[in-house]
């Protein structure tokens, strides 16, 4: 079975990107953006990443049979909010966010019935570029989503959220909403949290334009994801912020640690540390398994 009007509400780099992959493989029938800026709307239209705009929330949820919500976790309370009450009985909704925990308490204070339909799941891919401009068709390929149903989702829901990933090239798995969190915390928003922090400091400091000037190439692939959106980063971070903190109170006891074998000339020290991280690295890249896509045909998908 094909989705027929799948609504994407935030058509950016990931809703975008989405639009142009089931557009691509021609399982939806019709792909319909919604946005708050009009100049994003028609850019989405020229650029044929959707079939089709609706400027109006209303009318563009009505006769959806998913709705996928890829906006900033911190808009998400007031966007269920409003869903809850355009929603047909039967629309399965889903989401794109980064923290899981979040979405999930502001479904649950917004929804009731539809509860059974919602499918929280977060693909983990993306740019350091953001906007309609930056999606990309196969963007998903060889990428994992995580979908974290809750105890209301209804199988069939979660079902055909999973098929319209695997169709975009994804490989789909699944956990609990704490424990998702607790992952991205340390994988996903710290590396963003230091990459932002660290860029900000050295922007600070008197001689920063000769900083940047001579940045190797070590520097820009360590602080390439500062170019992300802060926005949605900010949100993020907030969101997220006890599994964020716990994770950054551990890094920075080991970079105290660091500063101290430093201060004290202990090279011993500084290379055991050294010497155990990429260790770990190595170890890591090799468990790293890589995903197969599944082709991409309406059959096995739908």
């Amino acid at each position: 079975m094909i989705v027929k009007r799948l609504v994407i509400l935030g058509v950016g780099l990931i809703g975008g990107s989405l639009a142009l992959a089931v557009r691509k493989t021609g399982v939806c029938q019709q792909v319909v953006g919604w946005g708050r800026s009009p100049g994003t709307l028609q850019r989405a239209l020229d650029l044929q990443v959707v079939d089709a705009i609706e400027p109006n929330l209303a009318a563009a949820v009505r006769g959806a049979d998913m709705v996928v919500v890829a906006i900033p976790p911190g808009a998400m309370q007031g966007m269920f909010q409003e869903l809850a009450k355009y929603l047909a009985p039967d629309a399965i909704v889903t989401d794109v966010g980064s923290t899981k925990g979040s979405v999930v308490a502001a479904a649950r204070m917004a929804f009731t019935t539809e509860l059974a339909h919602f499918v929280p799941g977060h693909p983990i891919a993306g740019k350091e570029n953001s906007g309609v401009e930056a999606a990309d068709a196969d963007l998903f390929q060889r990428k994992r989503v995580i979908l974290t149903p809750i105890p209301e989702t209804n199988p069939e829901a979660l079902r055909r959220v999973r098929a319209l990933w695997e169709c975009c090239g994804a490989e789909v798995s699944e956990m609990e909403v704490e424990h998702h969190d607790t992952v991205l915390a340390a994988t996903s928003h710290l590396p963003h949290l230091l990459a932002f922090t660290l860029v900000d400091a050295l922007a600070h400091m008197d001689d920063s334009w000769e900083i940047f000037r001579y940045a190797a190439g070590g520097f820009r692939d360590f602080t390439r994801i500062a170019s992300s959106d802060p926005v949605m980063w900010r949100d993020i971070c907030l969101a997220n912020r006890t599994e964020l903190l716990t994770v950054l109170g551990r890094y920075n006891e080991g970079l105290t640690q660091v500063a101290a074998a430093i201060a004290a000339g202990d090279g011993t020290r500084l290379q055991a540390v050294f010497d155990h991280a990429r260790k770990a690295r190595e170890h890591f890249l090799q468990l790293e398994v890589t995903v197969q896509a599944p082709k991409n045909t309406s059959n096995r998908c739908f």
